[in-house]
């Protein structure tokens, strides 16, 4: 159901909030959803990085960009009830597990306050509005054994990013149970779910402490990668997959609130949990030349080895699936990387491809 006409029935004329679409994911989901004849509305920090797929976006084209903090609260709420949107996603958030080590209480001011922000706001609406709330794979106390962890699974977090999302989690709940009840929906209009996806990869991400960065840094500069856990497994996916789980999320809960109210989890095939170095390997013969080795450094903050997610529920209730291998989706992200010149038109292209598997 993730195809043009599906999302253009849900998303044309529809007016989107986005959080966080300065960033990878979401400068993404705005383009896509600026395709489909949506007004969209961003609000977050200025990028960190230069040369993302935001540096490219048009703001003149169905987009307005607030560059502002997800922790000023009396602004999120202003921004949200000048606009009242039809839809909102929330991704704006301290994504960088070993950034959270440094800044752990920053990061739980960002990810779980600057969440409650958003939906005290969203409750101050007096119009219907559907909320998905984007958290990770990485809310799950993670036993790090080979074992596929399902949103009913017992939530953790080992490292401050992992627990903060967890904790916000937990808020969402809250928040369903409090203000968006299911019974009361007649009252409020308003629909909420929370989604769960990580270890995203594509083209327009230049974040620190992310594997595809650091290759595309280390080939396009003829250096070595250097890797800390070649060995490590987790979920890749191309960011085009999650992101058209979170568009068939919300049209379907715009629609029926009670059957898609919840969590989920987005990721790919058990066959594609692959190691880092599968990655590398793969993302090298794409690019056409380069190396790697383990970096040998002092003890280093923790961070999972292991890491599989379930996917039954998305795959039997919501009908969607992944269309991309890993290894296609290593060589869909390394094919943007090389694009020199017409990157909305790349970006584009793939987008459209990927609704027509």
């Amino acid at each position: 159901m993730v195809n043009e006409n599906f999302l253009k029935n849900n998303y044309s004329g529809k007016k989107v909030f986005i959080t966080g679409h300065t960033g990878f994911k979401g400068s993404w989901l705005a383009l896509w959803l600026q395709s489909l004849g949506a007004t969209v509305k961003g609000y977050a920090l200025a990028s960190e990085y230069k040369g993302g797929l935001f540096d490219y976006l048009d703001n003149t084209q169905n987009l307005e960009s607030v560059i502002a903090d997800i922790r000023d609260r009396s602004l999120v709420k202003s921004e949200i009830n000048k606009f009242k949107p039809d839809f909102i996603f929330h991704l704006a958030a301290q994504p960088l597990v070993r950034r959270s080590y440094k800044f752990p209480a920053e990061t739980y001011d960002i990810n779980v306050t600057g969440t409650a922000n958003l939906l005290e706001a969203a409750k101050e609406l007096d119009n219907p509005c559907t909320l998905v709330i984007i958290t990770t794979d990485k809310v799950y106390k993670n036993k790090e054994q080979n074992i596929l962890y399902k949103e009913t699974d017992e939530l953790g977090g080992y490292d401050p990013y992992s627990s903060s999302k967890a904790c916000t989690e937990l808020l969402v709940d809250s928040f369903r149970n409090s203000f968006f009840n299911l019974e009361d929906f007649n009252t409020h209009k308003k629909a909420i779910s929370s989604v769960r996806a990580g270890n995203v990869i594509g083209g327009g991400d230049f974040s620190e402490d992310r594997i595809i960065p650091d290759i595309v840094r280390s080939l396009t500069n003829n250096k070595i990668i250097n890797v800390r856990n070649p060995n490590a497994i987790r979920p890749w996916q191309h960011v085009l997959e999650p992101l058209g789980g979170y568009l068939l999320l919300g049209a379907l809960l715009s629609q029926e609130v009670i059957k898609f109210s919840g969590a989920f989890n987005f990721g790919p095939l058990p066959k594609d949990h692959l190691t880092v170095k599968d990655l590398m390997e793969i993302a090298i013969k794409k690019w056409g030349s380069g190396d790697w080795e383990q970096t040998k450094t002092d003890k280093e903050p923790h961070e999972a080895t292991l890491l599989k997610l379930d996917i039954s529920k998305a795959k039997s209730v919501l009908n969607w699936e992944p269309r991309l291998s890993a290894e296609e989706a290593i060589e869909w992200t390394m094919d943007w990387y090389k694009e020199k010149n017409d990157v909305i038109g790349l970006t584009l292209s793939q987008i459209n491809k990927y609704m027509n598997l």
